[in-house]
């Protein structure tokens, strides 16, 4: 009974062996199949890569956020003191925003030099000081205007003798005692001797002497060598050369006088942007050192040369400076006004709420009280206060114009979070559609071509490909339409936009490198 147990238990062994051998195989095959399918898919996914679509839509953070509903009691509400507004319209309004370099006004500017040689012996002014018009700056000891003094003392005293001899002259020529010859002779030594003093005198003044001084010459008073370099202007002493012993001599910079009452801001003009802005456009300049200063001017000049490295032309804008609060050298941000005719929607400033790089607004509802919706908005440029809606409103809605910090704060404390994004509205071209293609490279240099045109109608595809590291357009955003792409070095990114006819700006991700797309 033993042995017949220990050999069911061999027989129950064997059998389970086969079995597993059998199963195994049978899954291995299916595997195998099911692994040549896959593989095939994979394949057909490998090649999709290696031919992506031409436009692979937004990733999905770009997309809005679906509205909010926040559900308020009333009595807060009441209690809250919201000011309710309604979405206008207006005329349109941008501002060509670029980084500028306060310089002095160089019309106001002037170097000072002694108008004679010889040794400083005095210093009047100090670096940073406020000077007057003839105001004396320094003083100069000068041998050069000793000797035109001595030489204008002498010709004097000679045309005083001229003038005797002529005298007798003519008393004897009219006697009969001297000829018409020595008379005549007479007048003419007369005439040269003058000629010797105005001479003398005129190189007096040229040595900024005064013409009291060269009249107490001429009397026979002592003037002294001793010369003052007064200042040219008012304004303010911002470079001193001059120290007590140094020689000098009329070429040498003593000192520069500026005269800071206004003042160049210098900025460089991107040349996408040359048809906006013009010599006469007004401008508003900001520094971070005064938040609340701003400072009005206008263009007063565009350079005609644009700079081949950077494609840009630098423009001077020409500012009122009271209390000379900017300084020389201080970087500034300079808003160029560039008004337009088309109408847009126009929001309070104070409507906006900034919700981790979102900027929403609070809307309310009429026949719901206390019930306001949160919906994120893409917004323009600023005008006169108030702040121009891209996409998300529309002409008459009513939303929270002061207050909306409130509406915020309330959602934040009732722990409320909108759902998933919504998908991009953005969608492939339709099948037989035509898509009209361009291509730009992105070097060191920056686009190139910055502009390209392609025809009206269909779908317009600019395939970018950056080519250099040394470049801060590591991305490209189409800001009116919403559309942000990184750029991987090396790989070509499609971008699809509608073919509609006007110029369609793109930038790099940090805003200092443009192009444009232009469809006509």
């Amino acid at each position: 009974m033993r042995a017949l147990t220990t050999r069911a238990w061999w027989f129950v062994a064997i059998v389970a062996a086969v079995t597993l051998a059998g199963a195994g195989a049978g899954v291995t095959y299916l595997v195998m199949r099911s692994g040549a399918h896959g593989g095939a898919a994979s394949g057909g996914e490998a090649a999709a890569m290696d031919h992506p679509p031409a436009m692979a839509a937004d990733p999905t953070p770009g997309a809005p956020l679906p509205d909010l509903v926040i559900t308020i009691p009333e009595d807060l509400v009441n209690r809250a003191g919201l000011v309710i507004a309604t979405v206008t319209t207006g005329a349109a309004s941008s501002a060509i925003r670029l980084p500028g370099v306060v310089m002095p006004n160089a019309y106001k500017q002037v170097v000072v030099t002694p108008l004679v040689a010889g040794r400083v012996t005095r210093v009047s002014a100090e670096l940073g000081a406020a000077v007057r018009r003839g105001q004396t700056l320094a003083e100069v000891f000068s041998p050069e205007l000793a000797e035109a003094q001595s030489r204008f003392t002498a010709a004097r005293a000679a045309l005083a003798a001229h003038d005797r001899e002529l005298q007798r002259t003519e008393k004897l020529a009219a006697i009969g005692a001297a000829s018409q010859e020595e008379l005549e002779r007479a007048h003419a030594a007369h005439v040269a001797q003058a000629a010797d003093v105005q001479s003398a005198r005129s190189r007096l003044q040229l040595f900024g002497m005064p013409a009291g001084a060269i009249d107490a010459l001429a009397a026979g008073r002592q003037v002294g060598a001793g010369t003052a370099v007064p200042a040219p202007i008012d304004g303010i002493v911002t470079e001193r050369f001059a120290n007590a012993g140094l020689n000098v001599d009329p070429a040498m910079k003593l000192f520069t006088v500026v005269d800071l009452s206004t003042v160049w801001v210098i900025a460089n003009l991107a040349e996408m942007d040359f048809a906006r802005a013009r010599v006469g456009s007004f401008a508003s300049v900001t520094s971070p050192a005064y938040p609340g200063l701003v400072a009005r001017g206008r263009i007063s000049y565009i350079d005609p040369q644009v700079s081949a490295g950077t494609r840009t032309a630098e423009a001077r804008i020409e500012v009122a400076n009271p209390g000379q609060r900017l300084r020389l050298g201080m970087f500034v941000d300079a808003a160029i006004e560039t008004p337009g005719d088309t109408s847009v929607l126009l929001i309070p400033q104070s409507a906006v709420q900034n919700l981790g790089g979102r900027e929403v607004v609070y809307l309310v509802e009429p026949n719901r009280p206390g019930t306001f919706i949160e919906r994120e908005v893409r917004l323009g440029g600023r005008v006169d206060g108030a702040v121009e809606v891209l996409a998300g409103l529309k002409a008459g809605d009513a939303l929270v114009a002061q207050g909306s910090f409130f509406i915020r704060a309330e959602r934040e404390r009732l722990g409320l979070q909108p759902a998933a994004r919504r998908p991009p509205a953005a969608a492939a071209p339709p099948a037989g559609a035509a898509v009209h293609t361009a291509a730009v490279t992105i070097t060191d240099k920056g686009f190139e071509p910055s502009r390209v045109t392609l025809p009206a109608g269909g779908t317009a595809r600019v395939t970018f490909t950056r080519t250099s590291e040394a470049t801060c357009a590591t991305e490209v955003v189409f800001p009116s339409l919403g559309i942000k792409r990184a750029l991987p070095l090396n790989t070509p990114v499609a971008i699809d936009i509608p073919a509609q006819a006007g110029e369609i700006a793109f930038v790099c991700g940090m805003d200092m490198l443009r192009g444009a797309v232009v469809v006509q």
